[in-house]
């Protein structure tokens, strides 16, 4: 699934969508309007992305960088040997002390069984943690970005990672609709849409 993107130019926000969506209505604001400051994000991590919007339409959609991947998606693929590879199996290095080698030679269906079930069962544990930090983070990205120089911003930030959604939601009431709204919808899942 691909990322979603947004744009605003200013406190509002011009267009959501696929990057290439995205990129066609900011150039069109662009085309009528040479002065306006646009910043695109992804949607899910509040990161900006360099849009390039000299030419035409066509010339800035061919230069769109690239969906992004995960990091180790460039690492050549793994020699064909043992393994599952049809189920996404992949053989990697990990380091471990000697102790910890001894306890996963114990264990029934060996050390690779022992650190997937590990691996999944932290996942299972620390699902709703890693989201909540996960959001936080991209709503801190988003905020210092649109909302750096904003009233209230220290505090909201400090209520954003204090989880006080009541508080934070006081403090950003103020601002634009538009950024306001998302930071909302990126620190609690909150759909102003």
């Amino acid at each position: 699934m691909n990322p979603a993107y947004l744009a605003f130019e200013g406190d509002r926000r011009i267009a959501a969508g696929s990057l290439a969506e995205v990129a066609r209505a900011a150039k069109q604001l662009l085309d009528r309007s040479k002065d306006a400051a646009i910043l695109v994000f992804n949607d899910q991590t509040s990161t900006l992305v360099d849009i390039d919007f000299r030419g035409s339409i066509d010339d800035v959609l061919a230069r769109l960088p690239k969906p992004e991947r995960p990091a180790d998606a460039d690492a050549p693929p793994a020699p064909r040997g043992p393994g599952r590879p049809r189920l996404g199996v992949v053989a990697r290095e990990i380091t471990l002390l000697p102790r910890h080698w001894d306890w996963l030679a114990q264990q029934k269906g060996g050390a690779s069984v022992a650190i997937r079930k590990l691996v999944d069962e932290a996942r299972r544990s620390s699902g709703d943690r890693d989201r909540t930090r996960l959001s936080q983070d991209a709503a801190y990205r988003f905020m210092t970005t649109m909302a750096g120089n904003r009233p209230h911003y220290e505090d909201a930030i400090r209520a954003l990672f204090a989880h006080d959604r009541r508080r934070f939601a006081t403090l950003i009431a103020d601002w634009p609709a538009d950024i306001r709204d998302h930071a909302m919808k990126l620190a609690y899942g909150d759909q102003a849409d």
